[in-house]
């Protein structure tokens, strides 16, 4: 036996395989089964009952290659086994069959037993349980004739019933009796079903089920456990592109999304959108945000979750207690860093999140529509599609981009086969993982550009190296136009795109972005306490040139009429010097329901509540201000509101260093609880429920009867010998010797646990 568990090592349980690896095997598999680590296992013995408890086996099984689990089916059909046999079973070249192995042997999912390979009783368990696999095996346990024998009951079948065969071969293995007789011999038989039965091809099992036994799957599969090789990796459908034109493109969309998210979170820090009840942002907030981005609401629900994911959005409630979105502390340390960095701490955290903004606007099972932001739009499969998906990517030439039409599907057929038991909802993830990377600018054009590729191999500094150059220089001017527009032919400043939206509507984007100016619009800046000297400072800053006269004109106008309408608490009332400007207001057509009534030729009265008729006014054209009980006016400045920064994101560039102290530590256990184990007599060693479930697991994989202490529901102590067949959920299923019968017993009532050569 090795000392270091190399090939060749064999054992005569998993836990003694276990306490012979090296500390750096057993490191890594805490790191690829993480939930053996929590909490620390005491010792071997007990990792190796975790091992093997359904839950767990379950989860490592998601992990595995189509290769990797057709060498399990094939130890599943063969049962104990020697490696040359493996290889002869599974229809894959004898290298990848090899790794396959070693695979398995990794994950504590086979260990090599003295009479050759064996898989952990979970593993068999949970592969006949169903799951996506390879279809139609069954152990050899099923006694149906082999060899010539088998080849010649084989040929004797009529076509129809060698047809029947091959289609229950195919569809799982496993059908149904109907109404044919289950015990018949050859010359009685009388259907194709029956032909099967009396030949022992097809064996009968209660409920009317039957099942295909493996050896006759081997044969009809040519000996092997699948028709097809699996050791192929499906190919990618691609075509060429020039990398620099992947790049320029990819660059294009991560200034995009960065300049969205800034300016989204910006607007929410002054007028934050609120809470629903069940969590989440509402339907309407997000269409408002689109429209405000001028994006679609698919996109605008990946921007939003990315930015929570960073930990740039969060909720608090507002100065009445009601609970909204908006930035948190570090938005605003973002905001001051370089565009490329920014880009960064968005991909990044896209690339680990386990949000799915994919099923924004989609429907769950109730009917219930889902919400940008709400709690449950998570899988624990998304952040690792991710993945795989730009892994995929990855192998192709740099600038190579998916087929159009035919590279999504191809891409799911790569990451079927890289985790076959994961269906679910794969293709949605793969397509969304596809058109979220392009939005966010990790891929261009359908193919994964250079700092993608650095940002996949958690390179991130060179991936922010990478991307800088093709990000354009930000501009501080704008060309100012006599039609009251603006045009910035590229990205602005944060500074001066934050000012210039005040005082501006944004009328499109694209390779520039064209700004208008309306008295709506600079009545808005005005309403903020922007005085019109601080509007034209502000255009004479920016305009690349002289400032056109018509704009000049609109601003002067815009503050000529803004405030020369005073509202006070009457329930309202309005004042102005000038009469005429009141008797309009008075007369206008859509002033009708405002309640207004006139006390005096410059004092109106109106019923409606301040905070409701203001924008009212301001709906119909007029720009009044708030004027106090002094007679001075009262500006409206909106602060901006922050959260604090969720703990989770401020701690997230730090998980992969604590997970790997975490593995370090409970390794450094492990080996602790070996070495305070081998120091004691086993007739010294205390039982603790936890003991007891590693002793019976141990006897399971090992086929061993032992000896139980019990103590049954009176109180009343026993010893039982009993072969174990199953622990799950708390009870033992176990062949019980004296009363000649499976039974069930409560773990924790058992208090010993011993061989039956000990007893």
């Amino acid at each position: 036996m090795s000392g270091a568990g190399g090939a060749g090592a064999t054992y005569r349980t998993l836990a003694e395989q276990l306490r012979a690896w090296p500390e750096d095997r057993l490191a890594r598999l805490l790191s690829d089964r993480p939930d053996l680590a929590t909490p620390a296992p005491q010792d071997s013995g007990q990792l190796a009952s975790r091992a093997a408890t359904r839950s767990s086996v379950v989860r490592a099984l998601d992990q595995l290659t189509l290769p990797e689990l057709c060498v399990l089916d094939a130890l599943v059909v063969a049962g104990q086994t020697t490696r040359e046999e493996i290889s002869r079973l599974v229809n894959a070249d004898a290298a990848a069959t090899g790794a396959a192995i070693e695979r398995l042997l990794d994950l504590a999912l086979v260990w090599e037993a003295r009479e050759g390979l064996r898989p952990l009783t979970g593993v068999v368990e949970a592969l006949a349980s169903g799951g996506p696999g390879v279809s139609g095996l069954r152990p050899r346990s099923e006694k149906p004739p082999g060899g010539e024998r088998l080849a010649q009951l084989l040929s004797e079948l009529s076509p129809q019933a060698r047809r029947l065969l091959d289609h229950v071969e195919a569809h799982g293995g496993q059908g149904t009796t109907g109404s044919s007789r289950t015990t018949v011999s050859t010359d009685e038989a009388a259907s194709p079903a029956e032909e099967l039965l009396a030949r022992r091809l097809l064996v009968p099992r209660s409920g009317g089920v039957v099942v295909l036994p493996g050896e006759v799957g081997l044969a009809l599969r040519g000996g092997h456990t699948t028709r097809e090789r699996v050791d192929e990796v499906p190919a990618i459908a691609a075509t060429s592109r020039s990398p620099e034109l992947v790049d320029r493109a990819a660059a294009g969309a991560a200034l995009e999304a960065v300049h969205r998210v800034e300016l989204l979170l910006d607007h929410w820090g002054a007028h934050p959108p609120g809470e629903l009840r069940s969590g989440g942002l509402s339907v309407r907030d997000l269409k408002a945000a689109a429209t405000m981005l001028h994006a679609d609401e698919r996109d605008t629900a990946l921007l939003i979750e990315v930015a929570a994911a960073a930990g740039l959005v969060a909720t608090r409630a507002d100065r009445d207690g009601v609970p909204v979105w908006v930035p948190t502390d570090a938005f605003d340390l973002w905001s001051a860093h370089e565009l490329a960095d920014r880009w960064l701490a968005l991909a990044r955290h896209w690339l680990q999140s386990p949000r799915v903004p994919g099923l924004v606007g989609s429907r769950d099972q109730a009917g219930k529509g889902r919400n940008a932001l709400a709690p449950d739009l998570t899988s624990p499969i998304a952040a690792e599609t991710r993945r795989m998906t730009l892994e995929a990517l990855a192998t192709l030439p740099e600038g190579d981009q998916l087929a159009a039409g035919t590279g999504v599907p191809s891409l799911v057929a790569r990451l079927t086969w890289q985790r076959p038991r994961r269906p679910r909802a794969r293709a949605d993830q793969v397509a969304w993982a596809v058109a979220e990377a392009g939005v966010l600018g990790v891929t261009g054009l359908g193919g994964l550009a250079g700092h993608g590729r650095l940002l996949l191999d958690g390179d991130h500094e060179a991936a922010v190296a990478t991307l800088a150059p093709l990000l354009p220089k930000p501009l501080e001017q704008v060309v100012l136009q006599a039609d009251l527009t603006a045009v910035a032919p590229g990205p602005l400043e944060s500074s001066v795109a934050r000012r210039l939206h005040l005082v501006a509507e944004v009328e499109s984007r694209g390779g520039a972005t064209v700004y208008r100016f309306t008295p709506g619009s600079v009545r808005r800046a005005l309403d903020l306490g922007w005085s019109a000297h601080e509007v034209h400072e502000l255009l004479d800053e920016v305009a690349a040139t002289d400032v056109p006269q018509p704009l000049r004109y609109l601003v002067d106008d815009s503050a000529r009429t803004f405030g020369s309408i005073r509202a006070g608490h009457a329930e309202a009332f309005l004042r102005a010097d000038d009469e005429t400007v009141l008797t309009e207001l008075l007369h206008h057509p859509k002033a009708g329901g405002l309640g207004l009534r006139r006390l005096a030729p410059t004092v109106l009265v109106s019923d409606t509540p301040l905070d409701v008729l203001l924008p009212r006014l301001r709906d119909i054209g007029a720009a009044p201000v708030v004027e106090a009980a002094d007679g001075t006016v009262q500006i409206a400045r909106p602060d901006q509101l922050r959260a604090r920064t969720p703990r989770e994101a401020r701690g997230a560039a730090t998980a992969r260093a604590r997970e790997a102290a975490h593995v370090a530590q409970v390794v450094a256990a492990v080996r602790a609880g070996d070495r305070v184990t081998a120091s004691r007599p086993a007739a010294a060693r205390p039982l603790t429920p936890s003991g007891s479930l590693a002793a019976l697991r141990e006897a399971i994989e090992t086929g061993a009867a032992v000896v139980i202490g019990y103590v049954d529901n009176h109180g009343s102590r026993s010893e039982r010998l009993v072969e174990p067949v199953r622990v799950e959920g708390g009870q033992l299923t176990a062949y019980d010797v004296r009363s000649d019968d499976t039974r069930t017993f409560a773990i924790h009532r058992v208090t010993s646990v011993r061989a039956v050569e000990d007893a």
